[in-house]
């Protein structure tokens, strides 16, 4: 009888524990579970004197054919001078499953130099999503910072 009782208990956890993996595995195909590939083009431009800021649009594209326009925003400080502009930005993200994924704010720290034609490259996290920028612009600026970056949906 002892053993019948055993088997009865196993069994009932067993189905619980299938349950609760099924659960999951919905939960996780609602939020479109599989990574989907997602690329940023964009402007952007800024001045930094000690305090730093940027602000610019652009477009986020994902391969599973979203696509959403978007402001940017770029605020932060450190030891650093100049203005600058980005007129050919390209972004890649991380780890997105959604296109609204993208949308927030990035923590980023970077070091610069550049005057006339500039270049930038920069990679930043929000969680577990990494976006790494780069682009090609003018102006001049040098020095160390820290920012955050931001993404929202245009209005």
């Amino acid at each position: 009888m002892r053993t019948k009782g055993l088997v009865v208990s196993m069994a009932a956890a067993l189905g619980i524990g299938l349950l609760s993996l099924a659960l999951g595995a919905l939960a996780a195909n609602d939020t479109g579970a599989g990574d989907v590939d997602c690329h940023m083009t964009f402007t952007l431009h800024g001045w930094s004197a000690i305090y730093k800021t940027a602000s610019g649009s652009g477009t986020v594209t994902c391969d599973n054919g979203q696509t959403m326009p978007v402001t940017l925003s770029a605020k932060g400080g450190g030891l650093t001078v100049g203005k600058y502009r980005i007129d050919d930005g390209h972004g890649a993200f991380t780890d997105v499953t959604n296109i609204h994924q993208v949308l927030g704010s990035y923590a980023r720290a970077s070091a610069h130099a550049g005057a006339g034609e500039t270049a930038n490259a920069s990679v930043m996290t929000k969680g577990n999503i990494s976006l790494a920028i780069s682009g090609h612009g003018t102006g001049w600026n040098i020095g160390v910072g820290f920012s955050g970056f931001t993404i929202k949906a245009a209005e």
